[in-house]
């Protein structure tokens, strides 16, 4: 019996009772229950059952988490004529509430997202929190975004004469946190940008959601000075760190480094003063260059390396052992040709490696025997270091750069500077291909971080930018410029950012310069909409749901286009939202290649036996062993017998009946 697809997201409940199903199979009683006193007893000293232990609580947390874990009955439609390069681009950009997007996003991106930014409403009173309804959140969302209700119902701001001020907010910020954590990969890390007004609150909730142990570092975020308060300027914010998993981290000796600021003008420096002057008298002027540097030049916190060799420029490193007990051995002066000082602690390496190194050039000696020679540590060795949890960064600029990238125009009052969000991608290891998420895009100030830093060091990160498209005020001068919605600003921000970065690249290219193919750079991206489900009966709660189909020649919905529904099958599947499609032709009707032959759907409405046999055609040219096929039930038209031949067809060419459904 074929099975016909079903139409929810992924059930979290479901999934998390299948998990406890296969740790310890013998709680499970009546099917599908869980027997919590038996676990207790498995557990045993684990537990614990004390009634006044410490916890965090509010009101409505428990509908929060219940709610949290509700399948969506919504879907993902494409809109190629708002994203750029739809066909071959891996970015996503998804215009929708970010509680039901990440509700869809669980099947396909579970433990696949390396860093998630966020930037969330901070709660000062003037800025909205998301109205959640758990029974129908599409429903909700479209409401909120007017779409639905020409009364005005709109998102709220959530002001502090709001009896429900925190609860609000913490409601909101709960449920999201708690379904993002299952995208982030086990080595994956979440930053989330706060202020004081909700910044020991939000530690609360990431302590219980992402567990104490993983909790990494509060940055400090010092964005200029401000003369608003009466009796403290409040120049900084924050920027809570959680990874997924720390242990894996530490099992795996994954380090978080960041790149020293300012090297590419020490190492010009260095080499005009070697190559004019040679080692000596080269290292006396480099010395002189590093005091003629500003205070806050950051090439500076490297005056350390004023010695300039062939190899670059160094500092001269203690080399006896730290701590004593060192080996003992003599060292010859290369000059004098007499034994050297003998450190008191003993020599750091041992007598092998030494004359290695004095082989190598590493060692310098002094001008005769009579001091402690030193070891070379260059800086081209060294140009990493651990991040600090202060990060100075003047909001102003980024301010300038994105009223510069729209032509002088300002449309948003406080963008999140691009270079802080950069620099956060690129402490944290990260591999080709990895994706950085960010629901809360607003300017969409991730995505171009992220092309940047692409940009500059060649790896191909992907990112997905969500956000609610909340109407614009009509007297804003970004209406008036002809925008509706903050996506439409958000997406025309990736359009110009995209186009200046590669721009940027190919002047660099044609200076000599060594970057990246600029054509290899991927600028473009995906937009998505969050919309009702294009299959009725996943749409419907009628108690008649067969009469009602009944009414119809066709489940899916009117309006709504093969593509629509492609997308909505790719996340039932659990398919990336990016994964290639092709579309072949047989006498006049589509069938969609997904992933190069991992899934083929056709949605026609006439199926026969001929569209089976170019699905088995078209597998068998990818050599894959199997696939997965999906057909529109209502392409048959009733007639059993054509779709029972379609589906013996394709199990004798090796189709599995558990990978044949019907839709």
């Amino acid at each position: 019996m074929v099975k016909k697809l079903n139409g929810e997201s992924l059930d979290l409940t479901k999934q998390n009772i299948e998990r406890l199903k296969e740790l310890f199979p013998e709680v499970i009683s009546d099917g599908h229950k869980i027997d919590f006193n038996r676990l207790k007893a498995i557990l045993g000293e684990s537990v614990e059952d004390q009634h006044d232990r410490y916890q965090f609580t509010w009101h409505g947390k428990k509908q929060t988490i219940v709610g949290a874990q509700k399948p969506s009955k919504g879907t993902l439609r494409p809109l190629p004529e708002k994203s750029k390069n739809f066909d071959t681009t891996e970015n996503l950009y998804i215009e929708g509430d970010n509680l039901e997007v990440l509700k869809l996003l669980q099947k396909s991106y579970n433990g696949k997202i390396k860093m998630i930014y966020i930037d969330p409403p901070y709660n000062t009173g003037k800025d909205f929190v998301y109205k959640d309804n758990f029974v129908d959140g599409v429903q909700n969302y479209l409401e909120l975004t007017g779409q639905l209700d020409s009364e005005g119902n709109i998102l709220s701001t959530n002001t502090e004469r709001n009896g429900r001020f925190h609860t609000d907010w913490l409601n909101m910020m709960y449920s999201r946190l708690k379904l993002a954590r299952n995208l982030l990969t086990e080595d994956g890390v979440i930053f989330i940008s706060i202020d004081d007004h909700e910044q020991s609150r939000l530690k609360f909730i990431c302590d219980e959601i992402f567990g104490e142990s993983n909790f990494v570092s509060n940055f400090i975020w010092y964005g200029g000075r401000k003369n608003d308060s009466k009796l403290i300027s409040n120049s900084h914010e924050y920027i809570l760190i959680y990874v997924k998993n720390s242990n894996y981290l530490t099992e795996n000796k994954i380090l978080w480094r960041e790149q020293k600021q300012g090297l590419d003008k020490i190492y010009v420096a260095a080499k005009e003063f070697y190559e004019t002057y040679g080692e000596e008298e080269g290292s006396k002027r480099l010395k002189q260059w590093f005091q003629r540097l500003s205070p806050d030049d950051p090439a500076l916190a490297n005056k350390h390396y004023a010695n300039v060799d062939e190899h670059g420029p160094y500092y001269k490193d203690n080399i006896s052992w730290p701590g004593g007990g060192g080996p003992v051995y003599d060292v010859i002066h290369p000059i004098t040709k007499k034994l050297v000082k003998i450190p008191s602690r003993g020599w750091l390496f041992k007598e092998e490696r030494m004359l290695e190194l004095i082989a190598d050039g590493r060692v310098a000696f002094g001008p005769d025997e009579n001091g402690v020679p030193t070891y070379k540590r260059y800086l081209k060795e060294t140009e990493t270091q651990v991040p600090l949890s202060v990060l100075y960064n003047d909001n102003r600029g980024a301010m300038k750069r994105l009223r510069d990238l729209f032509e002088g125009k300002t449309y948003f009052d406080f963008p999140k500077d691009e270079k802080v969000i950069q620099k956060l991608i690129k402490i944290i290891p990260m591999n080709e291909n990895d994706i950085v998420l960010d629901f809360f895009s607003g300017s969409a100030t991730t995505a171009q971080a992220v092309m940047q830093a692409n940009a500059e060091d060649g790896l191909n990160r992907k990112f997905i930018l969500v956000q609610l498209p909340e109407q614009l005020d009509e007297n804003s001068v970004a209406f008036k410029d002809g925008y509706e919605t903050i996506c439409d600003i958000g997406e025309e921000r990736i359009r110009r950012a995209g186009d200046l970065i590669k721009h940027e690249l190919v002047e660099m290219q044609k200076a000599g310069r060594n970057v990246i193919e600029p054509e290899s750079l991927d600028i473009g991206f995906k937009v998505l909409k969050l919309d009702t489900s294009n299959i009725r009966e996943w749409n419907t709660d009628f108690e008649n749901i067969e009469k009602t189909l009944d009414l119809f020649e066709t489940p899916f919905i009117d309006g709504r286009t093969e593509m629509d529904i492609v997308f909505e099958i790719l996340i039932k599947f659990g398919l990336k939202l990016t994964v290639p499609i092709n579309t072949f032709n047989v006498d006049e009707r589509n069938v969609y290649d997904v992933a190069h032959g991992n899934l083929f759907i056709c949605l026609a409405a006439k199926i026969d036996t001929n569209i089976a046999k170019a699905i088995i055609e078209k597998r068998d040219e990818y050599e894959n062993e199997t696939s997965s096929v999906v057909l529109s039930d209502a392409g048959f038209g009733g007639n059993d017998s054509e779709k029972l031949n379609c589906i013996e067809l394709l199990k004798e060419a090796g189709y599995p009946e558990d990978n044949l459904l019907t839709i």
